[in-house]
């Protein structure tokens, strides 16, 4: 596996085997059990070059604000300034986020950016840098900041919309970017959620973290294609709430994807599966945290089963043909 992103030409070239089965026997068949709208797999037979594993790493970059956000230190969180777990907070913003975009550079593996609103206008110097190795990243909309500034759960679709659609203007207008792909802050999102997404224009989320597989959500204002987004293999809970080192992460990325890989070469009538891997600065933006990324991404490459991509080139391989 070279790791060379593939262009869009190339995914236009290539014929790849999707089928829409009528009768599907996985867990995604029939009801969304979060919403109740209607939901059904995307069947995919192979990616491109007859690969079997899709792996998406999207590279979340959040505003938190001053004395919020992720805790590294719970013992010393009282404190007033919490000067420990707001360094934590702030070698992430000004360190780990370029350390990440040039590590996926050099390795020319493609990235996708999760993105806050409000991160480019409150550090536009880390933003341009960030920007400069990574310009042709697939930005998800990751609403307005993770804290103070989240979903308006509880008051209605009208105020769900309002705030995905002002999101979407604000990436916009600093990025000249508007996604079409939508990642709830803090994965917080309710039954309204995905049809007030359809309806603002978006047309694929990371809101899902129950399956291998690619499905779709058909709402009342449009569809969604749902990308695989396991909870397990989000860095940020391994290493915050689990209190575990980048090394085991390492160890965990490559068994869970060498593992897809192991059961399509045992079944190679299998389907294709996706797993879109979240990282995030403050894990693997240090430099051990790179390191073991480094290694995550050099094993990878080497299963020629395995298809490191980005989340836009996964969707437009996974169209329907």
């Amino acid at each position: 596996m070279s790791g060379r992103a593939w262009g869009p030409g190339f995914i236009t070239a290539f014929v790849l085997l999707v089928v829409h089965l009528p009768f599907a026997t996985l867990a995604q068949d029939g009801i969304d059990w979060v919403t109740g709208f209607p939901r059904d797999p995307v069947h995919v037979v192979a990616w491109p070059t007859g690969r079997k594993v899709a792996v998406g790493f999207a590279l979340f970059v959040e505003e938190f604000g001053f004395g919020q956000g992720p805790v590294f230190r719970p013992d010393l969180a009282t404190r007033s300034p919490d000067l420990v777990n707001e360094a934590f907070r702030q070698y992430a913003i000004d360190w780990g986020i370029a350390r990440v975009g040039r590590l996926f550079r050099e390795l020319d593996v493609p990235l996708s950016v999760v993105l806050n609103a409000e991160f480019p206008g409150k550090h536009p110097s880390v933003w341009k840098e960030f920007r400069g190795v990574q310009s042709g990243a697939p930005i998800i909309a990751h609403g307005m900041n993770n804290t103070s500034h989240m979903l308006p759960l509880g008051r209605g679709m009208a105020e769900q919309k309002a705030y995905i659609r002002r999101t979407l203007d604000l990436i916009a207008g600093t990025t000249g970017v508007r996604p079409t792909c939508w990642s709830s802050p803090s994965v917080y999102s309710n039954g309204d959620t995905m049809q007030a997404m359809a309806a603002e224009g978006i047309t694929s989320t990371l809101d899902q973290m129950d399956s291998d597989i690619i499905s779709r959500l058909k709402t009342p204002d449009g569809a969604l294609v749902l990308l695989p987004y396991p909870t397990v293999t989000v860095d940020m809970g391994q290493y915050l709430a689990r209190t575990k080192t980048p090394s085991e992460i390492e160890a965990l990325w490559v068994d869970y994807v060498s593992e897809l890989a192991g059961e399509a070469r045992a079944d190679p009538a299998r389907e294709a599966t996706t797993v879109v891997i979240g990282i995030h600065p403050f894990v693997v933006g240090t430099p051990d945290g790179a390191a073991a990324l480094r290694r995550t991404l050099a094993r990878l490459k080497k299963d020629d089963l395995v298809w490191l991509s980005d989340t836009d080139a996964i969707l437009k391989a996974a169209a329907p043909k």
